[in-house]
């Protein structure tokens, strides 16, 4: 990847993390953790990898993003309304009664949302039935599931897994967001995943390993995996908990913070700089 490439998808991350501390700014809490552990992601997924069409988000051309991790709703928002699904001012009725942006994805209320998800493990089944039909139209298209690492403690997931490992189906590229945190606390505390990517080979997966925080590892990850024809296929995304704000990471009530006032001045820092970078072309 090129220098001004790299540059643009580390302006479009700034872009995705501003906007979405803006709309949690706003309402006083959010997701935050696992909205900001997928900003590279999202970057790299809507500037360089997916097929789609902001002016017709039902094209039937397109790829398909699954966030079954819907709780990070907020950061899928921002990555839409910035690549025109629909109007940034949007953005400012997150939650509101009305909205069309509600706390989690619903495909029926806001444009480019391809699932409605939010009930964790769901998603899994929603892309592996998507990936199915699309095989056998013999389409050439993706579909990007997204799952975190807490919502594994389903067991819904895992037999999507083993569906979409019987079944080859290199259709839909998983991507397990493995920020080692959910919503009570760590993972090898609350429920021990073990090995993932052990796991993931043991269920007949190809593995891949990225960096979530480098752009640059997110979009090798994304085209090893498009080339993968064999056999099913994850991505295991290493991330951390509120990644990008740094008074969040190390804090256990970073899943879905209420603001205070100490909170708030460091989220108007962060913002300010997160604008200034999008404004310099993401230096």
């Amino acid at each position: 990847m090129n220098e001004n490439k790299l540059k643009e998808l580390k302006r479009g991350s700034a872009a995705i993390r501003m906007e979405t501390l803006r709309m949690m700014r706003k309402k006083g809490y959010g997701h935050l953790g696992g909205a900001m552990s997928i900003v590279e992601l999202l970057s790299v997924l809507y500037n360089e990898v997916l097929r789609y069409d902001p002016q017709n988000p039902s094209w039937d051309g397109r790829d398909y993003v699954v966030l079954s991790k819907g709780h990070s709703g907020p950061a899928l928002y921002a990555a839409l309304a910035l690549h025109g699904f629909f109007d940034t001012e949007w953005l400012g009725t997150l939650n509101d009664g009305g909205t069309r942006l509600p706390s989690h994805p619903d495909r029926l209320k806001t444009p480019g949302v391809d699932a409605t998800t939010g009930s964790l493990g769901q998603g899994t089944s929603v892309a592996a039935g998507l990936g199915m039909a699309l095989r056998i139209e013999e389409k050439d298209q993706k579909v990007y599931l997204i799952v975190g690492d807490g919502e594994l403690n389903e067991g819904q997931c895992w037999e999507a897994f083993q569906f979409l490992a019987h079944h080859k189906l290199h259709e839909v590229i998983v991507i397990i967001d493995h920020n080692k945190r959910q919503l009570d606390g760590k993972l090898t505390e609350i429920m021990n995943p073990f090995d993932l990517n052990k796991k993931m080979e043991s269920f007949g997966f190809h593995v891949i390993s990225a960096d979530g925080q480098k752009e640059e590892s997110i979009y090798d990850a994304l085209q090893q995996a498009g080339g993968v024809k064999d056999s099913a296929v994850c991505i295991l995304l290493e991330t951390e908990k509120a990644q990008g704000v740094p008074y969040y990471v190390d804090r256990e009530d970073n899943h879905a913070p209420k603001f205070d006032e100490a909170a708030n001045r460091e989220l108007d820092a962060l913002i300010e700089e997160l604008r200034m970078q999008v404004e310099d072309g993401g230096k």
